[in-house]
This record gives structure tokens, C-alpha cells and sequence, in this order.
């Protein structure tokens, strides 16, 4: 079973932190290590010195015949077996080891065949001060750890600080806000301060293009009223028969058309407020089926009473069911259940393009299955009510479209402005394509 770490350790401050400790502990490891076997070395080769000194002044006294101190002399007690066998090589030797319970440097030379001159030096002094030393070390290595971390943290938190700031400024964008900014070149001239000028200069373009693309979507609708309206004028003095009943078919499809685009253009200002009335959300569904005039089924699992706006949210539902129809294949149902509406049908479900990045107009899954604009109008209204609207292909197959409505407002909350939009013209719900 592979170890998963918790979510925090992917952060870029825990990842900076590890790594300023482990560098750190890896470099006082090393100095320690190094400065450890330096001193040890030093006062080890000056014991040793020493030893070998009082060792020459014993073998001195024991050749003259001199008295020699207590603890000196032929294989004195606690001196260790292995400097002794050595002694008896007939080599001059030093080892660490004890006498009387104390640390001892030894020393010892050969004195007849069979037996050995040593001398000890008390080590304890010496095996204290690196024990001191060793101390001292960790203690130092522990402070420069803690304070090369503190202040690589607080740099690492600026940085990721300004990175947290620039991806709220990006998400925000993607929300529609066109207007945010990071604004961060002005204080900063490092990698993050480019990436948000980047960011800032890719959020101006695309609200120049938006806008752009907004602008020529109000403009086309309204300049076509005009000649449409002549046109339609036009269409009904044409006398009876088949021709006059296809060109005031194309009129009223063209004038669907240019209503759906200014209906677009006023969602995309984002100036749209709702008239929000108590209504019974299972009766405005069986509303809609009905207006729409298609063999739609209604289940209804749980009705409530919901503050709505009844003509926008009719004209989602409305757009839905038409939708499915089109390009869906019966049977085509209605869910309601508590805040959500659910429709559904049983053909080949919604193209890869929608589910991912949502309705898109005037882009269709083949020719002559209408202009895109259903589904985009219907999450543009959504969006006017604060309503969730969710496509996805159920694995059983089919497409599904939730639309969840939002929860009621506190009671203390003050309840948003009313006003009266103007109904869509007639011919004005034209059938959506995906």
C-alpha cells in the first residue's frame, strides 16, 4: 500500500522549509563532523605526546635503576591487553583506555622478552572538552538551523503570498471579472512580479476582445430589427400559398434569431435583475412542458415553494426541453426534486466541447442543427438567478442537464430589487442546439 502524504506537503512553503532544513542539517553535519574529528585528532596526538614523553622518562629511570612512580613501570595493573601484545612486538604503542576508573591515554614499550614498560596519562580533561565541543556544535547547528529557517520562511511565505494573490486575481478572471488585476510590477521586479504582468496583460486582452465581441453582438441584433421588421411587413402582403408561408417561416426564424442574440448581448453586461415571486416549483415545470408543446414526462419527487424569477427560469427550462428534443431521442423527462430540475433523454448525449468548457455559441456538432444559443441563453439566465446548471452523459448513457436553484436568503437579508423586463417577442424561445 503506497504511503500518501497529506495535502499541505504539496505546498510550496513546506516544500522550501524541507528543503532549508535538510540542506541545512546536511551542511552543519558536515562542518560538525569535520571541526569533531579536527579537535579530536589534536587533543588526541597531544595526550599521545605526552604519554610517549613520561614513557621515555620511565624507561630512563627503569635502565638506571631510579625509583619509579605508582602506576608506572613493568605491566602495571588496567594496562590493556592489546597495547601490551603489542609492546611485545617490540614497537613503541599508545591506546585510549581506563585505569583506576578513569579515561587514560596508555603508552608502552618492550622491556625483556616477556614483558612491557607502560605508562597512562589521565584523558579525562581532554575526553570533556570534546564532549564540550561536540555540544557546542549541535547546540550552534540547532540556532543556525532555526534562524536560516525562520528567515527562509518569511521569504518563501512573501513569494507564496504573491503567488496565492495572483491565482485568486486568475480565478476571479475566470468567474468574469474582467476588471480584476494583481498590479504587482510596480513594487516587484522578480520571476512572480513577470508572471503577474503577464496575467494582467492576458486579462486586458481578453476583456478588449470580449467586449469587442460583445459590442458586435448588440450591434448586428439591433441593426437587423430594422429590416426585419420590413421584412415581416413584406411576408404578409405576399399572397396565399406555399412560397409565402417559407418566407414568413425564414422571417419569424430570422427574428428568433436577432432576439436571442439581444437577449445574449443584455445577459453578457451583466446589468440583468430578476423578479423574484414565490412559486411552486413542480407547477411551473408542468407549465413549461405544456407551452412547449413536445411529449415531455414530468416526475416529480418533491416539490417546494421557491422565490424565482418565473419568466427566467421558464425560459431555462423552456430551452432545455427543446434542446433535448432536438438532439436528444425520446424519452425526454422532467425531474423535480426539492431545488433541482433535472431533464434528461436517451440519445447520444452532449458533444466533449460542452462538458468541459460549457455552452459555446454559434458552435454546433454538425450542420443545420441551429445556432448554439439555447443552451448558451440558458446558462446565461441561470447565472442571472444564481442557479447551478450542470451538464454531464450519465454512464448508462443519454445527456442529463441540472439546474439547482439557490437557497433561500436569511430571513434578516434584505430581499433583492423587482422589476418588470420586457417578455421575449414571439418566436423569440427558438429551439437550442448543442
Amino acid at each position: 500500500m503506497s504511503l500518501r502524504l497529506p495535502a499541505w506537503t504539496a505546498t510550496l512553503t513546506w516544500k522550501a522549509a524541507a528543503f532549508i532544513t535538510l540542506m541545512c542539517c546536511g551542511l552543519a553535519a558536515l562542518l560538525g563532523g569535520l571541526v569533531h574529528s579536527a579537535m579530536t585528532h589534536q587533543t588526541v596526538s597531544a595526550a599521545r605526546e605526552k604519554a610517549l614523553a613520561k614513557l621515555d622518562r620511565t624507561i630512563t629511570a627503569y635502565e638506571t635503576g631510579a625509583r619509579m612512580a605508582r602506576g608506572e613501570g613493568i605491566d602495571p595493573v588496567g594496562l590493556p591487553p592489546e597495547l601490551r601484545a603489542l609492546a611485545l612486538t617490540g614497537k613503541r604503542a599508545t591506546v585510549i583506555g581506563e585505569h583506576r576508573g578513569r579515561a587514560a591515554m596508555w603508552a608502552a614499550a618492550p622491556a625483556d622478552h616477556d614483558t612491557a614498560i607502560a605508562v597512562s596519562v589521565d584523558f579525562t580533561a581532554a575526553e570533556r572538552t570534546i564532549a564540550e565541543l561536540d555540544r557546542a556544535i549541535l547546540g550552534s547547528s540547532v540556532l543556525a538551523i532555526g534562524g536560516t529557517l525562520l528567515i527562509g520562511a518569511v521569504g518563501v511565505t512573501r513569494i507564496t503570498r504573491r503567488l496565492h494573490l495572483t491565482a485568486q486575481v486568475a480565478r476571479r478572471i475566470s468567474a468574469g471579472d474582467l476588471d480584476a488585476r494583481v498590479d504587482d510590477s510596480a513594487r516587484n521586479k522578480d520571476e512572480v512580479a513577470a508572471v503577474s504582468r503577464a496575467l494582467d496583460t492576458m486579462a486586458s486582452s481578453l476583456q478588449r476582445k470580449l467586449e469587442a465581441e460583445q459590442r458586435f453582438t448588440a450591434d448586428v441584433a439591433h441593426e437587423l430589427r430594422t429590416p426585419l421588421t420590413g421584412l415581416n411587413a413584406a411576408a404578409e402582403l405576399l399572397p396565399p400559398g406555399r412560397p409565402a408561408e417559407l418566407v414568413r417561416d425564414r422571417v419569424q426564424a430570422m427574428r428568433a434569431l436577432t432576439e436571442d442574440l439581444l437577449e445574449i448581448s443584455r445577459l453578457d453586461t451583466g446589468g440583468e435583475r430578476v423578479d423574484l415571486d414565490s412559486y411552486d416549483l413542480a407547477g411551473l415545470a408542468a407549465r413549461t412542458i405544456r407551452a412547449s408543446g413536445t411529449d415531455t414526462r414530468l416526475e416529480v419527487v418533491a416539490s417546494l415553494r421557491v422565490e424565482t424569477d418565473r419568466r427566467r427560469l421558464e425560459r431555462i427550462l423552456g430551452n432545455l426541453v427543446a434542446n433535448a428534443h432536438r438532439h436528444g431521442a425520446a424519452p425526454v423527462t422532467v425531474r423535480v426534486d426539492g431545488r433541482t430540475l433535472t431533464v434528461t433523454d436517451a440519445g447520444p448525449g452532449y458533444p466533449q466541447y460542452l462538458l468541459t468548457a460549457g455552452p459555446q455559441r454559434f458552435r454546433t456538432e454538425g450542420m443545420n442543427k441551429g445556432h448554439g444559443l439555447g443552451l448558451t441563453i440558458a446558462a446565461g439566465q441561470a447565472r442571472a438567478l444564481g442557479a447551478a446548471l450542470a451538464f454531464r452523459n450519465p454512464r448508462e448513457g443519454g445527456a442529463e442537464a441540472r439546474l439547482t436553484l439557490p437557497a433561500p436568503a436569511a430571513p434578516e437579508a434584505t430581499a433583492p430589487p423587482r422589476c418588470r423586463d420586457v417578455p421575449p417577442a414571439p418566436g423569440s424561445a427558438a429551439p437550442p442546439a448543442r
